[in-house]
């Protein structure tokens, strides 16, 4: 059955065209101007007269929580929530339960996304103090990367960037893709007992930015890229959340030929450390959420090429365990549903084009982790798309909300544009509130050399 688009507005490589989109199968088979087809050829199809079409958004960084945490999340429900918000493909954590820290556990993760994955998926190799030899020998056509976010170095405290001895070894050794947490655990630990001493256990959540500082992050990204220009690596670092950071990273080289690259998430654009007093441990996010002036440095980073993507790092946690003390709630929060809404929001307040939106939600994705053929609506390659009303407000209420923990840092917000369909592999998942559930997404491929 083919599917053909009528009237898109399409967002796609800097540019806004209407033209018409046929999909074949899974794929894009024709792009142009008023296409016509036999009367004989059975297709289905979709007047996007007023509508905007722009590629999926690829998120590399999202905890679907499953296996072993699947009281929070599950990759149906996460994924499910995901299309709805125009996401078509994520790349997950290793921080389920067992911690995904071999080929067997990795595998096991596929194994379960093929049967329950509404969107594109890909699945990140753990990476610890011990198994590094191993994870850096991972299939890099097959698995989008090497990385130690939600993990410990050791069972005691600490993450892999504050280690120089260990990202050493690890970057003289490696030929993958390796993306790291960034912040300095001696920096946060100061701060947390400082204002224990003034708040014992009850610190107020709008100290949660100064206890996971600006310093904090910005030595030990400083240093982690350091050590990866030494050795011309492949680094690619998650949630930058400051304004000093940014300058750490390079725009005077295209992006395909870029060693080191970074990432801007949602929550750091769009919270403020003014939104603490309001939603408290809702907005609790490692790394935190910072000041105006480090938004702004972000969305200048952003525009100026220094950023290079925009993710959700989606995080969900039970309300539950949102709740009591600074120390008792947890850190993280769901994000896949609202994210593109929130960035085409960006776009009515002339903070960012939509032909940007594309770049930094699909295209660059597709080059940083050379994804084959998905990131843009090219001929040949895979239907991923979101059609988009830019002018269809809605509020997110609780009837809305699709994350299986069943609450939201959105919640009351009015958005003005709305998600009225999403195609994965060429099947429409999403429409209008309503979901396809019959044909699941897919394993997503890369080029070999990082």
């Amino acid at each position: 059955m083919r599917l053909i688009i009528r009237n898109a507005k399409i967002v796609n490589e800097g540019t806004i065209v209407t033209k018409d989109i046929l999909i074949n199968n899974e794929r894009i088979e024709k792009i142009d101007h008023s296409i016509s087809l036999d009367a004989g050829h059975l297709y289905e199809e979709i007047n996007a007269e007023g509508l905007y079409v722009l590629p999926g958004f690829i998120d590399d960084q999202v905890h679907f929580r499953e296996p072993g945490l699947t009281h929070k999340a599950t990759i149906f429900s996460e994924s499910r929530a995901a299309v709805a918000g125009g996401i078509t493909s994520f790349m997950d954590m290793p921080n389920t339960v067992p911690n995904t820290l071999t080929n067997e556990l990795l595998e096991e993760k596929y194994a379960l996304a093929s049967k329950s994955s509404l969107a594109n998926y890909s699945f990140f190799m753990g990476l610890t103090k011990d198994n590094w030899e191993k994870t850096l020998k991972t299939d890099t056509e097959n698995v989008c990367g090497v990385t130690d976010d939600g993990l410990y170095f050791s069972k005691e405290d600490g993450i892999i960037a504050n280690y120089p001895d260990y990202i050493e070894k690890i970057f003289a050794n490696s030929n993958t893709l390796i993306a790291l947490h960034s912040e300095n655990d001696a920096i946060i630990k100061n701060n947390t007992a400082l204002y224990r001493q003034q708040f014992n256990n009850d610190i107020p959540f709008k100290y949660h930015s100064l206890i996971r500082s600006e310093e904090a992050c910005y030595e030990t990204t400083k240093n982690v890229i350091d050590i990866a220009k030494k050795y011309d690596n492949r680094l690619h670092l998650f949630h930058i959340s400051t304004s000093a950071e940014t300058e750490l990273f390079e725009n005077s080289i295209p992006l395909h030929k870029k060693r080191i690259t970074a990432e801007a998430c949602v929550h750091h654009l769009w919270f403020s450390d003014k939104d603490y007093d309001n939603l408290g441990a809702k907005i609790k996010w490692n790394p935190s959420i910072k000041s105006e002036s480090n938004q702004i440095g972000l969305f200048n980073a952003l525009h100026s090429g220094k950023i290079d993507i925009i993710a959700t790092d989606h995080a969900p946690h039970t309300l539950e365990e949102k709740s009591g003390n600074y120390f008792e709630a947890m850190s993280g929060g769901p994000l896949v549903q609202h994210a593109l809404p929130a960035l085409l929001e960006f776009y009515h307040e002339n903070k960012m084009s939509l032909e940007m939106i594309a770049a930094k939600t699909a295209h660059n994705v597709a080059e940083i982790y050379k994804v084959k053929e998905r990131g843009y609506i090219r001929e040949g390659y895979y239907a991923d798309l979101v059609l988009v009303d830019l002018n269809n407000p809605w509020q997110v209420t609780p009837n809305s909300i699709l994350y299986k923990c069943d609450w939201s840092p959105f919640e009351n917000q009015i958005f003005k544009s709305k998600i009225i369909s999403t195609i994965v592999n060429g099947q429409v998942v999403y429409s209008n509130g309503k979901f396809n559930e019959i044909k699941n997404g897919i394993r997503l491929k890369f080029d070999k050399i990082r």
